[in-house]
C-alpha cells in the first residue's frame, strides 16, 4: 500500500449538519485519502431529527456519540466533537482528520489540527462558509458525491471562477516558454484552493476538464525514457 493509503484518519461527523444519504459515497471518498481508523457521528440521538443516520451507523460501523441539547440555540454537538478531536490529536496516533460538516464553527479546530502538522480533509455542502473551507488542506463539496446517472458539464459562464484559478496556476509553475506540466498545475491548485475538484465542473479528471477549456492549449509529449509514457503540458492561448 502507498503512504497515502496507509494514513490513519479520524472521521468525525457533525450529524446535525451532514446528509446521511451520502454516507456510502462519503466513506468511499475518504478511502482515497487513507484508512478511517476512527469513525464517530455526533448528535442528539434521542430525537427524531437524526433517524435517517441510524441505519448507516450500524452498516458502516460508525460510533454514535450522544450529546444532549442542554440549551436551546446552543450547539452542544459542536463542542463535543471539538473536545474529542483535541483528545485524539493529543494521543498522537493519527495522520489526519476528516471533518464532515457545513458549519463554520469548526474553522478554528481545522486550523489547530493543521498547526500540529496533521492533514485536515473537510466535507460539506456548497453553502459551507469560506473560512472553514480555507482552513482545510482539502475540502470536498458533498454534492459531487451524490449518485447521478449523468453529471452535467458546467458551461463557460457557469464556471467563470475556474479561469483565474487555472491561469494563475499555469503562470506560477510554467517555464519561460509559458508551458506548464499538468501535474504541476494540479499540485499547485490543490495546495492553494482547498475546494478545487474537477468534479465540481462535471469532469472526473483535471485532464478532461482542461481539454474542455477554449482558452487552454494542450501539448502531449512523449517521455525521454519511455515512449509509452505521455506527459501533458498546458499553456494559456495567446
Amino acid at each position: 500500500m502507498s503512504e497515502i493509503e496507509n494514513k490513519k484518519l479520524a472521521v468525525l461527523i457533525d450529524a446535525d449538519n451532514a446528509q446521511a444519504s451520502i454516507c456510502p459515497e462519503l466513506l468511499a471518498e475518504i478511502a482515497k485519502f487513507g484508512i478511517a481508523s476512527v469513525k464517530r457521528a455526533y448528535g442528539d440521538w434521542t430525537t427524531t431529527n437524526l433517524k435517517s443516520w441510524k441505519g448507516h451507523l450500524h452498516k458502516h460501523a460508525i460510533q454514535p456519540i450522544q450529546q444532549f441539547s442542554y440549551t436551546t440555540g446552543k450547539n452542544a454537538t459542536d463542542s463535543s466533537l471539538i473536545i474529542d478531536a483535541m483528545d485524539l490529536l493529543h494521543e498522537e496516533r493519527l495522520d489526519g482528520f476528516c471533518l464532515i460538516s457545513s458549519d463554520s464553527d469548526f474553522t478554528r479546530l481545522a486550523t489547530r489540527i493543521r498547526e500540529a502538522g496533521l492533514t485536515v480533509y473537510g466535507f460539506g455542502e456548497k453553502k459551507t462558509p469560506e473560512p472553514f473551507i480555507s482552513a482545510c488542506d482539502k475540502f470536498v463539496f458533498t454534492e459531487i458525491l451524490r449518485p447521478q446517472v449523468a453529471k452535467k458539464k458546467a458551461t463557460e459562464s457557469e464556471n467563470a471562477d475556474l479561469k483565474p484559478i487555472i491561469i494563475s496556476a499555469i503562470e506560477a509553475v510554467s517555464k519561460d516558454d509559458g508551458w506548464a506540466s499538468l501535474s504541476g498545475v494540479g499540485g499547485y491548485i490543490n495546495k492553494n484552493v482547498p475546494s478545487f475538484d474537477p468534479r465540481n465542473y462535471g469532469y472526473e479528471k483535471l485532464g478532461k476538464l482542461v481539454q474542455s477549456l477554449n482558452y487552454i492549449e494542450i501539448d502531449k509529449r512523449k517521455s525521454d525514457d519511455d515512449d509509452a509514457i505521455i506527459h501533458i503540458y498546458i499553456s494559456v492561448k495567446s
